[in-house]
């Protein structure tokens, strides 16, 4: 009896192992669930997009409480039915990624994790003091929609151009924290002598030249003094000059991303316009040369 079990445990063991390793399977999913230029692999984008806008329509229906009350029991079903889903989809995900850490760390993968957590935190937190913790971790599942980035090609276009423009931003940003801090530091001698004034300290003077600078405006702290609201004015002209300054940054390098995925020809099909890492042709799903 006892070596049967072993046998049955040593051949459990092989097929499991056997599936792990299998190259093949990997192969054939990860085409169709990272490749959106083939046949399947549009088929699964689309499949998927719908279940993603169906499970925040769920979300959305939840937080109205006439219609939840109604329907708790359908929407709940659905809820444990697209958490399935995309818990099996995550799972597969790592199963044929051929860097699996490298997909579970990057933006996408921490988004497919937070987008079957809130279920099972659910089970987890189930003391009645824990509710509104509960509701708060449930919330997290409108994330989903970020997932729909990977199927739109602009959506694609806009994320590689805002990371290869990253560092041009970041020097920007910080230039700009220097600018608000010293124009704060200023507004904090001319109107902190003021009685009664709202300028007290140097933190509500930067936040001020923040809500100036970016012509927000809320109005809650006004200067009173001449030579304050002259440097106001100052404020509002350089923001006005300022905040076009990332747009133009990012528009550039997507003109330029563009043009380059313009460039990658299918030699089946002769066409052009597509992905930056794509294997095969959007257009007739032949296989496109690395050299094209």
């Amino acid at each position: 009896m006892e070596e049967k079990k072993t046998g049955l445990w040593k051949a459990l063991t092989n097929k499991i192992n056997t599936f792990l390793h299998n190259k093949e399977l990997k192969e054939k999913l990860y085409v169709i669930i990272f490749e959106s230029d083939t046949p399947k692999g549009k088929l699964f984008d689309v499949f998927l997009i719908g279940f993603i806008i169906m499970s925040v329509l769920v979300v959305i229906l939840e937080s109205v409480v006439t219609f939840s009350d109604h329907f708790r029991l359908a929407l709940q079903i659905l809820e444990y039915v697209f958490t399935a889903f995309f818990t099996f989809e995550y799972l597969v995900r790592i199963y044929c990624s051929p860097k699996p850490k490298k997909y579970i760390f990057s933006f996408f993968g921490i988004v497919d994790l937070l987008a079957t957590l809130p279920l099972y935190l659910g089970f987890l937190f189930t003391s009645a003091r824990y509710l509104l913790i509960i509701r708060t971790f449930r919330l997290i599942r409108v994330f989903r929609v970020f997932k729909l980035f990977n199927f739109l090609e602009e959506g694609n276009l806009l994320l590689v151009s805002l990371r290869l423009s990253s560092r041009k931003i970041f020097v920007f940003f910080f230039f700009v924290l220097i600018l608000v801090t010293s124009i704060g530091t200023i507004m904090f001698m001319v109107e902190g002598t003021q009685p009664d004034t709202q300028f007290n300290n140097i933190p509500n003077c930067i936040y001020w030249a923040i809500v100036t600078m970016t012509t927000v405006g809320y109005g809650d702290i006004t200067p009173v003094t001449p030579v304050g609201r002259f440097i106001s004015a100052c404020v509002m002209l350089i923001g006005y000059t300022i905040i076009a300054v990332p747009t133009g940054i990012v528009s550039a390098t997507m003109i330029k991303e563009h043009r380059r995925r313009s460039e990658l020809r299918c030699p089946h099909c002769f066409r052009t316009g597509h992905e930056e890492e794509a294997k095969y042709c959007k257009y007739c799903g032949g296989k496109l040369d690395e050299f094209s």
